[in-house]
């Protein structure tokens, strides 16, 4: 199992981030052993929200040898060649390091804000990996970063992923366990995967996990606190958090990318120290 980190571009609980800030946690990523950085793309979300590009490319310099990743970056919103010119930059910026994570977004606020029809999103996603296949041929001379397609794993999306894809980017609180093993036997043997978007908060105090799942993740990710329950984020005590990812692991989960709720620098040292070398699997 391989571990990647968000940055952190959500401002929970009031928190805001500075250049410093992203660049120290993108540093002590590093220096933990993560393998990936990665951010995700939004226009508007729940809290204030970092362009997640922007604040990637913000980070490379202190991102040492760690593979990027958009996850994911959205074609239909920003625009196919517009978003290809960006990764193709940020391939470059980072010698070649990228993972360029794409879909079409779940957001309905984001569509309406670029006057687009949402009940169009996966024709126009389909046609934007085509166009953005062909941009990144020409702008990324040494060959082009792979292209991963996000999906939550239904039959029409795994299909997508098989045909458009060199991997598949999964959601975290958008499947479980066994729906990810099953969205993995829909594609070829040795098809890279990973799970991204894998809220994350250690702590033994029940009171204190049941808050961050209540008070903090939940109005962000407009979900009722008792559908989260019923995910395996990694939430709560070290075993609890290492059970779950080990039934990702043994689901066939290749790589998990964790996003702390609170406090992320302890919380992405509380997981490397005390929850991976638990994990099995």
């Amino acid at each position: 199992m391989e571990y990647g980190a968000h940055l952190p571009l959500i401002a929970f609980e009031g928190a805001t981030w500075t250049l410093a800030d992203v660049c120290a946690y993108a540093q002590r990523a590093a220096a933990l052993d993560y393998r990936v950085l990665c951010a995700n793309d939004h226009l508007f979300f729940g809290r204030p929200w970092l362009d997640g590009p922007t604040a990637l490319a913000a980070a490379l310099e202190r991102s040492a040898d760690m593979t990027i990743a958009t996850t994911v970056a959205l074609p239909v919103i920003r625009g196919p060649i517009q978003t290809a010119k960006m990764l193709a930059a940020l391939d470059r910026l980072s010698g070649g390091r990228l993972i360029a994570g794409v879909g079409p977004g779940s957001s309905q606020r984001d569509y309406a804000a670029v006057g687009v029809p949402f009940a169009e999103r996966w024709k126009r996603f389909e046609d934007a990996v085509g166009v953005m296949r062909s941009v990144l041929d020409e702008e990324v001379a040494t060959g082009r970063p792979p292209i991963w397609i996000a999906s939550w794993g239904s039959a029409a999306g795994m299909r997508r992923v098989a045909r458009l894809g060199d991997g598949w980017l999964a959601s975290g609180y958008n499947t479980t366990p066994a729906a990810f093993g099953e969205g993995r036997a829909a594609l070829s043997d040795g098809f890279p995967n990973a799970i991204a978007t894998m809220w994350l908060y250690v702590t033994d105090r029940r009171r204190e996990a049941d808050r961050i799942l209540g008070e903090v993740l939940a109005p962000v990710v407009n979900r009722p606190v008792e559908a989260l329950r019923d995910l395996a984020l990694p939430i709560g005590s070290p075993e609890q958090c290492a059970e779950r990812i080990s039934a990702f692991a043994q689901a066939g989960a290749e790589r998990v990318f964790v996003w702390p709720l609170a406090d992320e620098l302890r919380q992405l040292e509380a997981f490397r120290e005390k929850v991976v070398p638990l994990v099995s699997g």
